[in-house]
């Protein structure tokens, strides 16, 4: 739907102004089918009002709706398949590519409804994207313009700087002049002066709106309308629901020369699969995969091949068109999947391809980009611009808002969905398209879940959800959430209340770091040790917000001591600031920020409130989703004041901020350790024993858990009345016991109920560190249950010497000892020697096909070398350790990874931790392993040893001294062989599991995966114990 308006909008848009909507009208096909007929229907939109579109007509599925889980094992296994020769497979693929065509009648959506036709129904729908074009202007609702005019554009579902370079004036010369919000984005400007926010649903009243006599895009309804007839409703009750988006998850495979990453320059695009769903849906409606030649078939997926690359590449053009999707998900599309599309069609000279928008006769933009926060530093990434579509990318969305270990889409999968998926390497893909229809059958099936897991993410961690509450709650378009940083979001609500407040915003010059700095929050000296009482968490409530709110801070209520003295300011009209800072109070000149704050704290109350009475699911996960937003928006707000390379900064509110903070951390642990004394009759002297930020941890001396609550809410209702509402601070858990290490550095366990502790809490322990082998992880958290769940001490120790002395005695699995960096750029680019880039160019000599690349992530242990030796000098590959028995440093691992961890852990528990744990007995045995092919050994020669006691031999099984013992070696060799091959046998299952088939060879190389080096070593053992045994020779 196009909407063109003309007008003057407000004093902010110019007088010739055309606004363009264009949305979708969107069925359910896989949950509104009539089972009676065959015929699917519209899933009934809800309606508020009668106006509202009316149930369509819709097609069938284009695939087979399945009620199991996509890619259960069930569905992939091998014994599913049809048996076919290549006479049937060819013919298969003639019959494939001339059904195309009904395919793509099958995936468009349902025709309009007779109301949009005639134009005798309101168009209602909820908008995705906004941005803007200057096109000729429309003289039916514009009779008087003329010439071009800044046409807004809207996408959505329905519900089924000069003047700061100067100017030249006559007679003044070259002048230059403050402006005010000349940099706001005119989308923005747009949205902000119509009271649209983004994810909201607008409306278009019956009679207001022309149809275009020439489209200009793909969608269903385009129409225009002046801005001034659109309605747009605040999203709450009703108008806070989802429309049905069509949410398309897909993944590329390409297939690479031996030894280097695809490039689209040389390297063919050979697979993509696609998932279509509906927003709301559990199981996607549409589920198919392009295949470059022919493929088996796989159940409950459209299996489509093509003889020529350019066919794919087509093929999912017009499936992209016919489906057109809302939203497109994936795992590094933005980066890696569609700038890879876009640059293989330009190498083909295919130059229809990239219009994959909804705008006719536009083309896919991509360009490099660099995105900076000081949250989340720089990255750099590329920005594709599909016109309509929101490009949702998973790898950017997970890195922004989790801290996470690894960011791969494996390890990001066992995170949050406890399922990994067989990770093959680039270098293996082209061996599988150039095999037979089989091997490109499973290189389908790793491309749907690579499909599958974003689809899946999205779903599990409510990104949809909470992506559009955020929108709706800032008031940007969803785009801004996912390409900017934290600022626009702030500046978006500060703009909208200084339009109600007939206030404008000047621009201010992004003046860096040089502009100062002000001192932070203030960290209470912690007194270090392991607490077997109870220690109670008092907490301030929303600290920043509470303190701007309480002290009325804001840019509008600043003022310096020379204006407050022209103003004749009383002095209980204006606050000091311990920083020494003078604002206004509120009884004077309410600031625009604290009103800000109010609302969002005032709405997430409402929204929580909301949240407890909610019965339905979805109903639940939108309000949940709006509380988070509101939170993450009213702490946002101290940090934007802050940023000194932001659009606003100002310092003298955040050192204010800071300075409150700080003397609400002293006067809290002042009257807390002043009034719960033995002298004020209470059982023993309060002690706070650490304080940082917001909060403050008390000893009160009490045996229990239920006594440190009571006194813990008791403290806090005592030290709130002494504060300026809404100041408030409030009990909110008791950890008993508690570690305390240093400064950000603690762990205990966490009790909210005196009957049962919630969890064990930890903060700056080394636990999920990725310079951290697995073996630092498992021995720090095992030692912290062991100390606070057990309470057992001497366990704790004994359980550190054990470890120490399997890791010396090179009884250690290898995959605990694996440390895994990525290689980001190519060794030359480096300034210091790293250890996994020397060992990415060593492997490139050895073997450059099965190299790692720039872009993969390089797994190492640190080996025994020449004394001196450096780290980077002593990096291998795990598998070549593997395979040639190269000895592992095992002390390096000892004084380098784990030493440190654990005396953080032990020193406030024992008095000499360093000696107690990392010397002793349990240290002086020492086991090397030796090296079979490396170093001084490709010289030696082997000779043979007996079986049974290992004396050299020239020939034989056994020594003269154990030939008595020959039938009992023999049965111990036959049982230490049998032995291996059941645990071989369990781990390659385990493998085969986990790629979805009990038939197939087990190609995954998931460097990540503990499984796979364990597979490896057993592999290996095996082989070396049946060669033992074919030394009996019988």
């Amino acid at each position: 739907m196009v909407l063109k308006t003309g007008g003057n909008v407000s004093r902010h848009l110019p007088k010739s102004l055309q606004f363009q909507c264009f949305t979708r009208q969107t069925v359910s096909p896989s949950q509104q089918m009539n089972r009676s007929n065959g015929s699917a229907r519209k899933r009934p939109p809800p309606t508020p009002k009668e106006s509202w579109p009316n149930k369509q007509q819709a097609t069938t599925p284009t695939t087979p709706v399945i009620d199991d889980e996509f890619l259960d094992e069930d569905v992939f296994l091998d014994e599913t398949l049809l048996p076919e020769d290549e006479e049937s497979l060819i013919l298969r693929d003639i019959e494939q590519r001339q059904d195309f065509a009904s395919r793509l009648a099958k995936w468009a959506r349902p025709p309009l409804s007779s109301g949009y036709v005639s134009q005798c129904q309101s168009i209602m729908f909820q908008q995705l994207d906004i941005d803007y074009v200057i096109g000729d202007s429309n003289r039916e609702l514009l009779p008087l313009s003329s010439g071009s005019a800044a046409i807004i554009r809207i996408f959505g579902v329905t519900r089924e700087g000069i003047l700061d370079r100067g100017i030249q004036l006559d007679g003044l010369g070259m002048k230059s002049f403050m402006t005010y919000e000349s940099n706001v984005l005119f989308a923005l400007r747009f949205m902000i002066d119509c009271n649209i926010v983004g994810g909201n649903w607008i409306e278009v009243p019956v009679g207001k709106y022309r149809k275009t006599a020439k489209t200009l895009s793909y969608c269903q309804l385009e129409f225009d309308c002046l801005y001034s007839d659109i309605i747009s409703h605040h999203p709450e009750g009703e108008f806070s629901k989802m429309a049905p988006f069509r949410i398309l998850s897909f993944d590329i495979e390409c297939a690479g020369r031996k030894g280097h990453f695809p490039e689209p320059t040389h390297d063919p695009v050979i697979q993509v699969a696609n998932l279509v769903t509906l927003q709301g849906e559990k199981q996607p409606f549409i589920r198919n995969v392009m295949t470059l030649k022919s493929c088996a078939p796989i159940v409950g997926v459209d299996v489509m091949s093509f003889e020529t690359e350019r066919d794919v590449l087509l093929a999912w053009r017009d499936f992209i068109r016919e489906v057109d999707p809302d939203v497109m998900i994936g795992y590094n599309i933005c980066k890696f999947d569609l700038p890879y599309l876009i640059e293989r069609s330009q190498t083909l000279g295919i130059a229809e391809f990239p219009i994959l928008g909804r705008i006719r006769n536009s083309r896919v933009r991509v360009k490099d980009t660099t995105f900076s926060s000081r949250q989340l530093g720089t990255r750099e990434s590329k920005e594709v611009t599909v016109e309509g579509r929101v490009q949702f990318d998973l790898l950017q969305v997970m890195q922004r808002d989790y801290k996470l270990s690894s960011y791969s889409l494996n390890s990001v999968s066992a995170h949050f969905l406890s399922e990994q998926k067989e990770d093959v390497h680039h270098s293996i893909i082209s061996d599988l398209q150039n095999g037979n229809a089989e091997t490109r059958r499973r290189l389908a099936v790793y491309c749907l879940k690579d499909a599958y897991l974003p689809q899946r993410l999205l779903d599990k961690l409510m990104f949809i959800f909470n992506y559009v509450e955020m929108a709706r709650v800032t008031g940007v378009p969803i785009s801004f959430l996912l390409s900017r940083g934290q600022s626009i979001k702030v500046l978006s609500q500060l703009l909208r209340k200084a339009k109600q407040k007939n206030l404008v915003i000047p621009n201010v010059k992004q003046a860096g770091s040089e502009q100062g700095t002000y001192e932070g929050a203030t960290v209470l000296e912690a007194r270090a040790g392991f607490y077997e009482k109870p220690i109670a968490t008092l907490d301030f409530a929303s600290l920043y917000p509470s303190i701007m709110m309480a002290y009325n801070l804001c840019y509008s209520t600043l003022v310096t001591p020379e204006d407050a003295r022209k103003l004749n300011l009383p002095p209980e009209c204006v606050n000091k600031t311990p920083s020494g800072e003078t604002f206004v109070k509120s009884n004077l000149q309410k600031g625009i920020l604290p009103e800000i704050l109010e609302e969002l704290l005032a709405a997430r109350k409402r929204a929580k409130a909301d949240l407890k009475e909610a019965k339905d699911p979805l109903e639940k996960a939108v309000l949940d989703g709006r509380q988070l937003a509101l939170k993450i928006s009213a702490n946002s707000v101290y940090g934007f004041t802050g940023a000194t390379v932001g659009q606003l900064p100002c310092i003298e509110i955040s050192s204010s901020v800071t300075s409150y903070g700080r003397q609400m951390i002293e006067h809290t642990k002042k009257l807390v350790e002043d009034k719960f004394t033995t002298v004020g009759g209470y059982e023993h002297n309060a002690e706070v024993i650490y304080g940082d930020t917001d909060s403050v941890m008390v000893q009160f001396g009490v045996p229990t858990v239920e006594a440190a609550m009571k006194l813990g809410r008791e403290a806090a209702d005592y030290i709130s009345g002494t504060f300026i509402k809404p100041i408030k601070l409030e009990f909110e858990k008791v950890y008993y016991p508690y570690l305390l290490i240093s400064k950000k550095r603690y762990a205990g366990l966490y009790w909210t109920n005196p009957e049962k502790f919630d969890k064990m809490d930890t903060k700056g322990i080394e636990t999920v560190r990725r310079d951290n082998c697995l073996l630092v992880k498992n021995l720090v958290t095992e030692c912290l249950h062991k100390l606070l769940v057990d309470r057992d001490i001497p366990g704790a120790v004994q359980y550190v010497k054990s470890t120490i002395s399997d890791l010396l005695m090179n009884r250690m699995d290898l995959s605990l000892l694996v440390i895994t960096k990525g290689l980001t750029k190519t060794g030359d680019d480096y300034e210091v020697k790293a250890a996994h880039v020397e060992l990415a160019e060593r492997m490139r000599k050895r073997d450059a096909a099965t190299a790692p690349n720039v872009g993969d992530r390089v797994p190492y242990v640190i080996i025994k070398a020449a004394k001196g030796a450096k780290a980077y000098e002593r990096s291998e590959d795990p598998i070549y350790v593997l395979e040639n028995n190269i000895p592992i440093d095992t002390h390096y691992y000892l004084e380098n990874q784990i030493s440190k961890p654990l005396l953080r852990i032990f020193e406030p528990i024992l008095k000499n931790a360093s000696k107690e744990l990392l010397s002793g007995d349990h240290t002086r045995s020492i086991s090397i392993s030796t090296p079979s092919n490396s170093g001084i050994m490709k010289f030696a020669k082997r000779q043979l040893s007996c079986i049974g006691c290992k004396a050299l031999i020239s020939n034989g099984t056994l020594c003269s001294h154990c030939k008595g013992r020959e039938a009992e070696l023999y049965c111990k060799t036959v049982s230490q062989v049998q032995e291996l091959e059941v645990l071989f046998g369990r781990l390659w299952t385990q493998c085969q599991e986990c790629q979805g088939s009990l038939h197939q060879d087990v190609l995954c190389t998931s460097r990540d995966c503990p499984i796979f080096y364990r597979r490896k070593k057993a592999q290996k053992d095996m082989a070396e114990a049946k060669l033992q045994l074919d030394r009996w020779n019988f």
